[in-house]
């Protein structure tokens, strides 16, 4: 029990407010900010795990005047299930390490969303 009474939530309970949010994610008014590593001209696009405390996302564009950057920005915008207009670079336009601002989703939500994609052992999801 709380100290005012109400049970605590159990770890991993389906509510998603409920877990902690990983190292990428971090929680700011209005929503949350992402970090992510890119790597551009890679064969496809789409996110290959986790590193250094950042979402790794491979990039087909090649990052020649803000094509990799607007890819980005539409690739986590379908992931997260949001309008693109809902995702926008904080940090880091013309580099590979970036911090975007996700507008209208907590970082656990926006945690859980990404789940599925991090995932190695699932066939067509992460590496």
């Amino acid at each position: 029990m709380t100290p005012i009474g109400r049970p605590m939530p159990r770890p991993g309970a389906t509510d998603p407010d409920a877990r902690v949010s990983p190292n990428y994610l971090r929680a700011r008014p209005g929503g949350c900010v992402l970090s992510v590593r890119v790597v551009p001209r890679s064969g496809r696009t789409g996110i290959a795990g986790q590193r250094g405390g950042a979402v790794l996302l491979r990039v087909a564009a090649a990052p020649l005047e803000g094509a990799a950057n607007a890819t980005v920005v539409e690739y986590l915008a379908g992931v997260l299930d949001i309008p693109r207009r809902a995702v926008s670079i904080l940090r880091g336009e013309k580099a590979r390490d970036k911090l975007l601002a996700i507008d209208g989703l907590s970082a656990p939500v926006a945690a859980a969303r990404l789940e599925p994609w991090l995932r190695t052992d699932t066939p067509g999801h992460g590496r």
